[in-house]
């Protein structure tokens, strides 16, 4: 049985991705910073959970350890600073460590597992707004962390283990907590193309960036 890692599993499209990898026979760990919220969430999703804290690195080795091998990472946690990048330069420093600089280290400590087992998938969750196809939008530091997030699905490929896929998605505007309550899409929609990279996406898909299934440009 495959088992996945959802990073900010414990509510809205992390919740979303979890619970339909779990309704398809996975064996799910759901990342969490908030050791209560982490608790509670994995007991309704009926799986594992281990704390997981993206802005506190010395979390990463330890959580990895107790999550046991990956065979799916789904690096989905976010945040969202809308403050201006000249006026709280540290909001984008965090958005930079939570969005990118904390997905490629625990990518990094999948890999020995995924490249010994010859295969792996990582979807990252990215976001429309990290894209400069399409103005690279959105406040403060959250698009350039995500179109930093893009570049690295879109180069890490020539770096990877043999089997080994990575890609990004967007998930739309999606009602929860960060999307707020006027978004139309529900979380089951947003994590629809992440559950599909992870699971029914060709083998030999990677390094490319999907929006309800179909490729999109960067």
């Amino acid at each position: 049985m495959a088992r996945a890692l959802v990073t900010g599993g414990n509510r809205g499209i992390g919740y979303a991705v979890a619970q339909g990898l779990l309704a398809r026979g996975v064996e799910v760990v759901i990342g969490a910073r908030d050791a209560q919220a982490g608790a509670a969430a994995a007991q309704d999703l009926g799986c594992a959970w281990v704390q997981l804290d993206l802005e506190a690195p010395e979390t990463f080795a330890p959580a990895m350890a107790a999550a046991g091998p990956v065979d799916i990472l789904i690096n989905n946690a976010g945040i969202l600073i809308e403050d201006s990048m000249i006026a709280n330069p540290d909001g984008l420093r965090r958005s930079m460590q939570v969005m990118f600089h904390a997905p490629f280290e625990l990518i990094l400590l999948c890999l020995p597992h995924m490249a010994q087992a010859g295969q792996g998938r990582i979807i990252n969750v990215s976001s429309g707004w990290g894209a400069y196809d399409e103005g690279m939008e959105g406040p403060g530091g959250y698009g350039v962390a995500k179109a930093a997030l893009n570049a690295l699905s879109h180069t890490l490929p020539r770096d990877l283990p043999q089997g080994v896929t990575i890609n990004a998605m967007c998930p739309g505007w999606v009602h929860t907590r960060m999307g707020g309550q006027a978004a139309p899409r529900t979380p089951d929609e947003g994590a629809d193309t992440a559950i599909w990279l992870a699971l029914v996406a060709p083998g030999d898909l990677t390094g490319k960036f999907f929006r309800n299934r179909r490729e999109m440009a960067w």
